[in-house]
């Protein structure tokens, strides 16, 4: 087992998300504003189980994109110069959905900044589980101030 580089409260340090959207548990590796490796565990009490499906829990595809961003966004937003800033999306490409993620995975993200220009990035991300990819895409951010 992995060791952990940050646990939740640590990452809520970093990014704004709170439950029931902050969606990954753990940041096993990181370099800063390059490439992380995060982790979320797959209860069976997560919150999009009771309609997506009942009968049939599976992890909607969207929801683990957002956890590859969420982990993207820690490695960013760790970087000094976005400090106390948000990630938004800019971009979904090449998204692939290669299998189920069901209560009881433990679901590895990583993704690797490929380009950045100012506040502007886009990271290569993949999400599986014991080895087995789950989803691959690309992720465009945009860093932006919290206050509005």
């Amino acid at each position: 087992m992995a060791d952990v580089l940050m646990n939740k409260e640590q990452i809520m340090e970093i990014i704004p998300h709170r439950a029931p959207f902050l969606l990954i548990d753990e940041i096993l590796e990181m370099e800063v504003g390059v490439r992380v490796k995060a982790r979320k565990y797959i209860g069976e009490d997560e919150f999009w189980f009771k309609g997506h499906f009942p009968g049939y829990p599976v992890t909607p595809g969207v929801l683990m994109i957002e956890m590859l961003a969420q982990a993207g966004a820690v490695c960013m937003l760790s970087k000094p110069e976005f400090k106390g800033k948000i990630g938004l999306f800019g971009g979904i490409d090449k998204a692939k959905f290669r299998r189920q993620v069901v209560p009881g995975d433990v679901l590895d993200l990583e993704v690797e900044m490929i380009r950045q220009r100012g506040p502007v990035g886009t990271g290569k991300a993949l999400a599986s589980v014991n080895g087995e990819k789950a989803v691959s895409c690309e992720i465009t951010f945009v860093v932006a101030d919290s206050d509005k």
